[in-house]
């Protein structure tokens, strides 16, 4: 290949990147930098109901692939698995549809730092809900965009009011906490707190273990317990 075309070639993939990067900003109001403080010194709630807050920036990037900028053009978020009416929805369709639920939630890491923060999301048990879940559905298992899952128990979910959040200290999640929506799993270590979720599947798998759980991490991942072992 010439000189000439690779650098056409090469000009033509950054032009893009940097209308893809411009679209996805201007469609969510969310920065794309790493440093997020441009979006939060002025809009983030850093107080609610006289409860300090901790700040979006407070968050380590510890993915297992690094951020994950989707195409909110073809996403879907769908309920699979043990359910009589498996369903899939666009990001706005699952938002507006649902009621929206908030809740001031810690979470911890098994790293040894913390973050509290507001966060305004949709019920994981609506949504299953309206799926029908089957009479065997016993487990819950969540799907990422990098191919991260997780589960718990039906009960858990259901007894818990958990949420799938998409906004915290009451701006949009930006990419690097999970946009389009994290899973706020509150009582359980960080781990759990699944980002950029894309499937909901139920199933019949009660000893299903995930990404960092197949790795020796316990599967229960309560605060009470260590997060080795079980």
């Amino acid at each position: 290949m010439k000189r000439g075309t690779q650098i056409i070639i090469i000009a033509a993939v950054m032009i893009t990147a940097v209308i893809y990067a411009v679209d996805l900003a201007a469609n969510t109001g969310i920065n794309l930098s790493g440093d997020l403080s441009a979006d939060t010194d002025y809009t983030e709630i850093r107080e609610y109901e006289g409860e300090k807050l901790s700040s979006v920036n407070d968050f380590r990037e510890n993915s297992i692939k690094g951020p994950v900028y989707p195409d909110m053009d073809k996403y879907q978020l769908k309920i699979s698995g043990l359910v009589k009416n498996p369903l899939s929805y666009t990001y706005n369709e699952a938002i507006s549809g649902f009621r929206n639920h908030s809740k001031v939630t810690t979470l911890y890491c098994v790293e040894g730092w913390e973050a509290t923060i507001f966060w305004e999301g949709i019920s994981v048990s609506e949504l299953i809900g309206s799926s029908e879940p089957e009479e065997a559905a016993d487990t819950v298992i969540f799907h990422a965009y990098d191919g991260y899952t997780t589960s718990f128990p039906l009960e858990y979910i259901t007894g818990n009011e958990i949420i799938l959040a998409y906004s915290m200290n009451g701006i949009i999640l930006p990419p690097q906490r999970g946009y389009p929506f994290q899973l706020v799993a509150e009582d359980k270590w960080g781990y759990k707190w699944i980002k950029w979720v894309t499937e909901i599947e139920l199933s019949d798998e009660r000893n299903y273990r995930g990404y960092w759980e197949s790795r020796g991490y316990s599967n229960s991942a309560d605060l009470n317990e260590g997060f080795f072992g079980n």
